[in-house]
């Protein structure tokens, strides 16, 4: 009370000491300008820009993903040889990706995505003229790289720039952007080499890419709440310690290396078996199986607000179960079978990944930014790791081979889940709102 009464007297004898109009004017100069909230053009114009960036960055990323087949015949290599044509895209995303957080963390989010969306546009472009299998490699590793300024940056701007209260429908939307953009991409590449050739298809992914550069460009409003620091490359060492100390974060790292490798395993492989005997299907059919993202997109929504009643120790070893099921259940050789194991497969792992991620957002402390960089780190390096080990167990084994490997990847991620169960929460003072 005397304090608060210290206080006020200081604030009147300032007031009385300071003329009206000069205490105004000084205030409108000093108050930060609003965040951006939902209903208003800025809001309309941001979550344009962030779908067009999210739907660029995944189907220039995916878009491979339909054409191994079709590049194992055109250069003689074997599954494990072309699967690398995404693998090394993803390790290279997220190697990059922490550089470029830190880099934007100096000259700011905007510059830095939308050069990762033009770099990874002409690159694109560049793979489809590509003459031979080194040259495409080394396309797609710098395409990785590229994409690297995409994902966290723009978690980041948005968590700066939009309202608490508007935050979590615009992360909404940027997030269904990019689940669009890689099934997109996977079914339009698929078509496109059926009709006419793979590198059709990759040249028109690369004139849509540089399209969607142009509209996020445009429409994307300048950074109004972003301040530059040179203290990111500083912070990154007592951070990673931070954050390897804590009891659950690393086990939720190593949850997300697990659970995309086998994602990625399946539908890297998938199209091996369903082109060759018994089966027979076309490339644009095969392709179509990506429309399965669909139920993925549902599956995240709702198991997020599952985990919001339930707790994400009690949903996150169900939903890994489902994927499992979905696994084991593409062992049939029934097509309808099989089509229902991979629905089931995408949606628990979509309905996973939903609830690790968000229980990585609520429990990591400082720096947030860098915990969120992490889990994404060991994701794409769980897609490129796994996925191209998966490979040589193809060449072994083929379709049960795949599986009896990715249903072990699944039972560590399952052990990691009962694990957690366990895990102590975190006071209340430490933890940070659902919208978070």
């Amino acid at each position: 009370m005397i304090a608060s009464a210290s206080l006020s007297s200081i604030e009147l004898s300032n007031t009385a000491a300071v003329p009206v109009g000069a205490s105004a004017a000084a205030h409108a100069i000093d108050a930060p300008p609003p965040r951006i909230a939902a209903g208003s053009a800025d809001f309309k114009r941001t979550n344009r820009a962030l779908f067009f960036g999210g739907f660029s960055c995944f189907a220039l990323l995916y878009s491979v993903q339909p054409l191994l087949p079709l590049l194992s015949h055109q250069f003689a290599l074997t599954p494990a040889q072309s699967s690398l044509t995404l693998s090394v895209s993803t390790a290279a995303l997220a190697l990059s990706m922490l550089a470029s957080s830190a880099l934007s963390d100096r000259i700011g989010r905007k510059p830095i995505m939308v050069a990762a969306l033009v770099l990874a546009a002409v690159l694109t472009l560049l793979c489809a003229a590509a003459q031979s299998y080194p040259q495409l490699l080394a396309l797609r590793m710098l395409l990785g790289i590229a994409l690297g300024g995409m994902p966290a940056i723009a978690m980041a701007y948005l968590g700066e720039e939009m309202e608490p209260s508007s935050l979590g429908l615009s992360m909404g939307l940027y997030i269904s952007g990019s689940a669009f953009g890689g099934m997109a991409g996977r079914v339009l590449t698929s078509v496109l080499s059926d009709v006419l050739s793979w590198r059709v298809a990759l040249a028109a992914m690369g004139v849509a890419g540089l399209l969607s550069a142009w509209e996020f460009w445009r429409s994307l409003p300048r950074s109004r709440h972003f301040h530059a620091s040179a203290d990111g490359w500083r912070a990154m060492p007592s951070g990673l310690r931070a954050h390897f100390a804590d009891a659950g974060l690393p086990w939720l790292f190593a949850i997300s290396f697990l659970l995309m490798g086998c994602f990625v395993s399946v539908y890297n492989y998938i199209g091996y078996r369903l082109l060759g005997a018994p089966f027979g299907l076309r490339q644009s059919v095969v392709g179509a199986i990506s429309f399965l993202y669909l139920i993925g997109i549902f599956s995240s929504v709702w198991a997020g607000r599952l985990a919001d009643r339930l707790g994400r120790r009690r949903v996150l070893w169900l939903m890994l179960g489902v994927t499992s099921a979905g696994l084991l259940l593409t062992l049939s050789n029934a097509l309808p079978l099989i089509v229902a194991g991979v629905a089931l497969l995408t949606f628990g792992f979509f309905a996973s990944h939903s609830v690790a991620s968000s229980w990585v957002g609520r429990r990591a402390g400082a720096p947030k930014a860098l915990a969120s960089a992490l889990y994404l780190f060991f994701y794409y390096m769980g897609s490129s790791v796994i996925g191209s080990a998966t490979g040589v167990m193809w060449a072994r084994a083929a379709w049960p081979g795949v599986v009896g490997m990715l249903a072990v990847v699944l039972a560590l991620a399952l052990l990691i889940a009962f694990r957690l169960r366990k895990l102590e929460p975190l006071p209340a003072a430490q933890t940070i709102s659902p919208i978070n």
